[in-house]
Protein backbone atom coordinates (compact mmCIF):
# COMPACT_ATOMS: atom_id res chain seq x y z
CA UNK A 1 0.00 0.00 0.00
CA UNK A 2 2.74 2.56 1.24
CA UNK A 3 4.09 1.72 -2.11
CA UNK A 4 1.60 2.17 -4.72
CA UNK A 5 1.03 5.71 -2.33
CA UNK A 6 4.40 6.82 -3.36
CA UNK A 7 4.15 5.51 -7.07
CA UNK A 8 1.21 7.46 -7.10
CA UNK A 9 2.77 10.51 -5.48
CA UNK A 10 4.97 11.16 -8.49
CA UNK A 11 2.15 11.48 -11.23
CA UNK A 12 1.63 14.95 -9.90
CA UNK A 13 5.31 15.97 -10.13
CA UNK A 14 5.74 14.09 -13.57
CA UNK A 15 2.98 16.41 -15.36
CA UNK A 16 4.69 19.31 -13.67
CA UNK A 17 7.93 18.45 -15.28
CA UNK A 18 6.11 17.46 -18.96
CA UNK A 19 3.88 20.73 -18.59
CA UNK A 20 7.41 23.24 -17.82
CA UNK A 21 9.48 21.10 -20.72
CA UNK A 22 5.97 22.35 -22.73
CA UNK A 23 6.75 25.62 -24.76
CA UNK A 24 10.09 23.84 -25.51
CA UNK A 25 8.30 20.57 -27.36
CA UNK A 26 5.85 23.24 -28.77
CA UNK A 27 9.15 25.01 -30.64
CA UNK A 28 10.60 21.97 -31.45
CA UNK A 29 7.71 20.46 -33.00
CA UNK A 30 7.42 23.71 -35.10
CA UNK A 31 3.63 24.44 -33.48
CA UNK A 32 3.98 27.18 -30.72
CA UNK A 33 0.26 27.54 -31.18
CA UNK A 34 0.49 24.25 -28.68
CA UNK A 35 1.67 26.45 -25.47
CA UNK A 36 -1.38 28.69 -26.16
CA UNK A 37 -3.55 25.71 -25.96
CA UNK A 38 -1.94 24.47 -23.08
CA UNK A 39 -2.08 27.64 -21.21
CA UNK A 40 -6.24 27.04 -21.82
CA UNK A 41 -5.72 23.81 -20.02
CA UNK A 42 -3.82 25.16 -17.17
CA UNK A 43 -6.57 27.57 -16.53
CA UNK A 44 -9.49 25.50 -17.09
CA UNK A 45 -7.30 22.55 -14.78
CA UNK A 46 -7.32 25.88 -11.86
CA UNK A 47 -11.43 26.54 -12.76
CA UNK A 48 -11.55 22.20 -12.22
CA UNK A 49 -9.22 22.19 -8.84
CA UNK A 50 -11.88 24.61 -7.53
CA UNK A 51 -14.52 22.72 -8.26
CA UNK A 52 -13.39 19.84 -6.98
CA UNK A 53 -12.81 21.00 -3.35
CA UNK A 54 -16.81 21.16 -3.09
CA UNK A 55 -17.66 18.49 -5.71
CA UNK A 56 -15.25 16.07 -4.53
CA UNK A 57 -14.39 16.61 -0.95
CA UNK A 58 -17.42 18.41 0.08
CA UNK A 59 -20.51 16.13 -2.09
CA UNK A 60 -21.72 19.56 -3.05
CA UNK A 61 -22.66 19.35 -7.11
CA UNK A 62 -22.56 23.19 -7.81
CA UNK A 63 -23.74 24.40 -11.57
CA UNK A 64 -22.75 27.95 -10.75
CA UNK A 65 -19.26 27.41 -10.54
CA UNK A 66 -18.75 28.70 -13.83
CA UNK A 67 -20.57 32.39 -12.44
CA UNK A 68 -17.24 32.70 -9.97
CA UNK A 69 -15.20 32.01 -13.06
CA UNK A 70 -17.12 34.74 -15.02
CA UNK A 71 -16.76 37.23 -12.09
CA UNK A 72 -12.90 36.91 -11.78
CA UNK A 73 -12.86 37.09 -15.86
CA UNK A 74 -14.75 40.08 -16.33
CA UNK A 75 -13.05 41.87 -12.94
CA UNK A 76 -9.89 41.98 -14.62
CA UNK A 77 -11.52 42.84 -18.07
CA UNK A 78 -13.87 45.97 -16.57
CA UNK A 79 -10.68 46.84 -14.60
CA UNK A 80 -9.06 47.36 -17.85
CA UNK A 81 -11.14 49.19 -19.45
CA UNK A 82 -10.60 51.74 -16.81
CA UNK A 83 -7.15 51.81 -16.96
CA UNK A 84 -6.18 49.53 -14.32
CA UNK A 85 -3.71 47.01 -16.04
CA UNK A 86 -1.43 46.13 -12.82
CA UNK A 87 -1.69 41.79 -12.49
CA UNK A 88 -0.90 42.20 -8.98
CA UNK A 89 -3.74 44.05 -8.53
CA UNK A 90 -6.32 43.06 -10.79
CA UNK A 91 -5.77 39.35 -10.23
CA UNK A 92 -6.02 39.49 -6.68
CA UNK A 93 -9.33 41.74 -7.44
CA UNK A 94 -10.57 39.05 -9.40
CA UNK A 95 -9.91 36.54 -6.33
CA UNK A 96 -11.79 39.04 -3.94
CA UNK A 97 -14.87 39.47 -6.08
CA UNK A 98 -15.34 36.20 -6.55
CA UNK A 99 -14.88 35.14 -3.22
CA UNK A 100 -17.27 37.86 -1.90
CA UNK A 101 -19.59 36.48 -4.59
CA UNK A 102 -19.55 32.85 -3.23
CA UNK A 103 -19.34 33.72 0.21
CA UNK A 104 -22.62 35.81 0.17
CA UNK A 105 -24.44 33.18 -2.45
CA UNK A 106 -23.06 30.61 -0.17
CA UNK A 107 -24.50 31.64 2.89
CA UNK A 108 -27.96 30.59 1.43
CA UNK A 109 -26.94 28.18 -0.96
CA UNK A 110 -24.63 25.74 1.61
CA UNK A 111 -28.20 25.63 3.71
CA UNK A 112 -29.88 23.55 1.18
CA UNK A 113 -28.37 20.19 0.00
CA UNK A 114 -28.80 17.49 -2.76
CA UNK A 115 -31.20 18.79 -5.69
CA UNK A 116 -31.95 21.69 -3.98
CA UNK A 117 -28.36 22.74 -3.74
CA UNK A 118 -28.21 22.12 -7.85
CA UNK A 119 -30.98 24.25 -8.71
CA UNK A 120 -30.14 26.99 -6.22
CA UNK A 121 -26.21 26.75 -7.74
CA UNK A 122 -27.76 27.14 -11.25
CA UNK A 123 -30.06 29.85 -10.58
CA UNK A 124 -27.20 32.38 -8.63
CA UNK A 125 -24.87 31.43 -11.66
CA UNK A 126 -27.74 32.28 -14.46
CA UNK A 127 -28.54 35.29 -12.31
CA UNK A 128 -25.00 36.84 -12.99
CA UNK A 129 -25.17 35.57 -16.18
CA UNK A 130 -28.08 37.74 -17.26
CA UNK A 131 -26.36 40.88 -14.85
CA UNK A 132 -23.50 40.70 -17.01
CA UNK A 133 -25.10 40.81 -20.43
CA UNK A 134 -27.38 43.39 -19.31
CA UNK A 135 -23.92 45.92 -18.87
CA UNK A 136 -23.92 47.88 -21.94
CA UNK A 137 -21.25 49.70 -20.58
CA UNK A 138 -19.10 46.78 -20.69
CA UNK A 139 -20.21 44.91 -24.12
CA UNK A 140 -23.04 43.24 -22.97
CA UNK A 141 -24.07 40.18 -25.05
CA UNK A 142 -21.26 41.19 -27.24
CA UNK A 143 -18.70 40.81 -24.40
CA UNK A 144 -15.88 43.27 -23.45
CA UNK A 145 -12.33 43.11 -25.01
CA UNK A 146 -8.80 44.13 -23.14
CA UNK A 147 -6.67 45.46 -25.14
CA UNK A 148 -3.98 43.96 -23.59
CA UNK A 149 -2.61 41.69 -21.26
CA UNK A 150 -1.58 42.71 -17.03
CA UNK A 151 1.13 43.90 -16.91
CA UNK A 152 3.36 42.74 -13.67
CA UNK A 153 5.06 45.83 -11.91
CA UNK A 154 4.28 47.68 -15.11
CA UNK A 155 6.11 45.73 -17.36
CA UNK A 156 4.35 43.84 -20.65
CA UNK A 157 6.24 40.28 -19.92
CA UNK A 158 2.98 38.68 -20.54
CA UNK A 159 2.34 39.31 -24.06
CA UNK A 160 5.02 36.50 -24.24
CA UNK A 161 3.26 33.33 -25.10
CA UNK A 162 6.05 31.56 -23.17
CA UNK A 163 5.85 33.79 -20.71
CA UNK A 164 2.38 34.11 -19.91
CA UNK A 165 2.30 30.04 -19.82
CA UNK A 166 5.03 29.96 -17.07
CA UNK A 167 2.96 32.31 -15.04
CA UNK A 168 -0.18 30.23 -15.81
CA UNK A 169 1.90 26.89 -14.77
CA UNK A 170 3.64 28.18 -11.58
CA UNK A 171 0.16 29.61 -10.19
CA UNK A 172 -1.46 25.84 -11.20
CA UNK A 173 1.29 24.48 -8.38
CA UNK A 174 0.36 27.42 -5.92
CA UNK A 175 -3.24 26.41 -6.46
CA UNK A 176 -2.50 22.55 -6.33
CA UNK A 177 0.00 22.84 -3.01
CA UNK A 178 -2.55 25.04 -1.58
CA UNK A 179 -5.77 22.74 -2.06
CA UNK A 180 -3.83 19.96 -1.06
CA UNK A 181 -2.53 21.31 2.26
CA UNK A 182 -5.67 22.37 3.03
CA UNK A 183 -7.62 19.11 2.39
CA UNK A 184 -4.67 17.53 4.76
CA UNK A 185 -5.41 20.12 7.41
CA UNK A 186 -8.08 19.78 10.30
CA UNK A 187 -10.56 21.63 8.43
CA UNK A 188 -10.16 19.35 5.39
CA UNK A 189 -10.62 16.53 7.41
CA UNK A 190 -13.92 17.54 9.06
CA UNK A 191 -15.00 18.72 5.23
CA UNK A 192 -14.55 15.05 4.22
CA UNK A 193 -15.76 13.49 7.30
CA UNK A 194 -19.22 15.79 7.30
CA UNK A 195 -20.00 14.07 3.33
CA UNK A 196 -19.19 10.50 4.69
CA UNK A 197 -21.29 11.00 7.80
CA UNK A 198 -22.47 14.49 9.22
CA UNK A 199 -24.71 13.55 11.83
CA UNK A 200 -21.53 12.51 13.61
CA UNK A 201 -19.25 14.92 13.09
CA UNK A 202 -22.14 17.67 14.62
CA UNK A 203 -22.45 15.30 17.65
CA UNK A 204 -18.38 15.95 17.68
CA UNK A 205 -19.31 19.16 18.55
CA UNK A 206 -18.23 20.96 14.77
CA UNK A 207 -19.83 23.52 12.33
CA UNK A 208 -20.77 22.13 9.31
CA UNK A 209 -22.51 25.10 7.77
CA UNK A 210 -19.68 27.32 8.72
CA UNK A 211 -16.73 24.64 7.41
CA UNK A 212 -19.04 24.34 4.50
CA UNK A 213 -19.08 28.05 3.70
CA UNK A 214 -15.52 28.51 4.32
CA UNK A 215 -14.39 25.77 1.48
CA UNK A 216 -17.20 27.05 -0.90
CA UNK A 217 -15.64 30.36 -0.60
CA UNK A 218 -12.50 29.07 -1.16
CA UNK A 219 -13.65 27.35 -4.09
CA UNK A 220 -15.09 30.38 -5.76
CA UNK A 221 -12.27 32.04 -4.98
CA UNK A 222 -9.77 29.96 -6.77
CA UNK A 223 -12.13 30.11 -9.47
CA UNK A 224 -12.19 33.71 -9.74
CA UNK A 225 -8.36 33.30 -10.10
CA UNK A 226 -8.50 31.35 -13.10
CA UNK A 227 -10.90 33.56 -14.55
CA UNK A 228 -8.83 36.58 -14.52
CA UNK A 229 -6.14 34.25 -15.89
CA UNK A 230 -8.58 33.16 -18.68
CA UNK A 231 -9.35 37.11 -19.43
CA UNK A 232 -5.69 37.68 -20.05
CA UNK A 233 -5.42 34.56 -22.01
CA UNK A 234 -8.21 35.28 -24.17
CA UNK A 235 -7.84 39.62 -24.41
CA UNK A 236 -11.54 39.22 -24.12
CA UNK A 237 -14.97 38.62 -21.38
CA UNK A 238 -17.91 37.65 -22.55
CA UNK A 239 -21.70 36.22 -20.70
CA UNK A 240 -20.70 32.95 -21.96
CA UNK A 241 -17.96 32.13 -19.55
CA UNK A 242 -20.87 32.14 -16.70
CA UNK A 243 -23.11 30.25 -18.51
CA UNK A 244 -24.64 27.26 -16.71
CA UNK A 245 -23.20 25.05 -19.16
CA UNK A 246 -19.61 25.93 -18.63
CA UNK A 247 -20.47 24.92 -15.15
CA UNK A 248 -21.61 21.73 -16.61
CA UNK A 249 -17.99 21.19 -18.72
CA UNK A 250 -16.36 22.00 -15.17
CA UNK A 251 -18.47 19.03 -13.43
CA UNK A 252 -17.32 16.44 -16.36
CA UNK A 253 -13.56 17.40 -16.19
CA UNK A 254 -13.33 16.95 -12.20
CA UNK A 255 -15.54 13.36 -13.10
CA UNK A 256 -13.57 12.60 -16.00
CA UNK A 257 -10.54 12.89 -13.82
CA UNK A 258 -11.49 11.85 -10.72
CA UNK A 259 -13.04 13.14 -7.76
CA UNK A 260 -11.31 13.92 -4.51
CA UNK A 261 -7.87 13.49 -6.12
CA UNK A 262 -7.10 16.94 -7.23
CA UNK A 263 -4.53 15.84 -9.49
CA UNK A 264 -7.60 13.94 -11.45
CA UNK A 265 -9.19 17.91 -11.91
CA UNK A 266 -6.08 18.66 -13.82
CA UNK A 267 -5.81 15.22 -15.61
CA UNK A 268 -9.64 15.57 -16.81
CA UNK A 269 -9.29 19.53 -17.53
CA UNK A 270 -6.31 18.18 -19.68
CA UNK A 271 -7.94 15.56 -20.96
CA UNK A 272 -11.45 16.86 -22.38
CA UNK A 273 -10.30 19.85 -23.70
CA UNK A 274 -7.53 17.99 -25.72
CA UNK A 275 -10.48 15.97 -27.03
CA UNK A 276 -12.29 19.25 -27.98
CA UNK A 277 -9.53 20.28 -30.03
CA UNK A 278 -9.06 17.22 -31.90
CA UNK A 279 -12.40 16.18 -32.76
CA UNK A 280 -13.12 19.97 -33.18
CA UNK A 281 -10.21 19.86 -36.11
CA UNK A 282 -12.71 16.81 -38.03
CA UNK A 283 -16.81 17.98 -37.59
CA UNK A 284 -18.11 20.83 -36.44
CA UNK A 285 -20.81 18.25 -34.66
CA UNK A 286 -17.78 17.15 -32.54
CA UNK A 287 -19.64 16.96 -29.17
CA UNK A 288 -21.77 13.75 -31.13
CA UNK A 289 -18.29 12.21 -30.88
CA UNK A 290 -17.14 13.93 -27.71
CA UNK A 291 -20.49 12.18 -25.52
CA UNK A 292 -19.40 8.44 -26.25
CA UNK A 293 -16.09 8.70 -25.50
CA UNK A 294 -16.44 10.15 -21.95
CA UNK A 295 -19.12 7.78 -21.67
CA UNK A 296 -16.86 5.22 -22.61
CA UNK A 297 -13.95 6.57 -19.98
CA UNK A 298 -16.56 6.70 -17.15
CA UNK A 299 -17.55 3.21 -17.53
CA UNK A 300 -14.23 1.97 -17.96
CA UNK A 301 -12.52 3.69 -14.94
CA UNK A 302 -15.53 4.47 -12.53
CA UNK A 303 -13.22 6.42 -10.14
CA UNK A 304 -11.20 9.02 -13.02
CA UNK A 305 -8.46 9.18 -15.15
CA UNK A 306 -6.55 9.36 -12.24
CA UNK A 307 -8.01 6.04 -10.66
CA UNK A 308 -7.17 4.61 -13.72
CA UNK A 309 -3.46 5.41 -14.51
CA UNK A 310 -2.81 4.32 -10.43
CA UNK A 311 -4.45 0.90 -11.24
CA UNK A 312 -2.45 0.50 -14.85
CA UNK A 313 0.72 0.98 -12.86
CA UNK A 314 0.05 -1.46 -10.16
Amino acid sequence: MTSTRRRAGWLPLALFVVAAAWPMIAEMSGNPFWTVLASRMLIFAIAAISLDLILGYGAMVSFGQAGAVGIGAYSVGIAASHGLNEGLIVLPLAVLASGLFSLVTGFVAVRTRGVYFIMITLAFGQMIYFTATSLSAYGGDDGLTVWSRSTIFGSGILEDERVFYAFVLILLAAVWVLARLLVASPFGKVITAARQNEARVESLGFDIFAHRLAIYTISGAIAGLAGGLLANHAEFVSPAYMNWQRSGELIVMVVLGGMGTLFGPIAGALAYLGLEHVLAGFWQHWRIILGPLLILVVLRAPGGLGSFIKTRRT
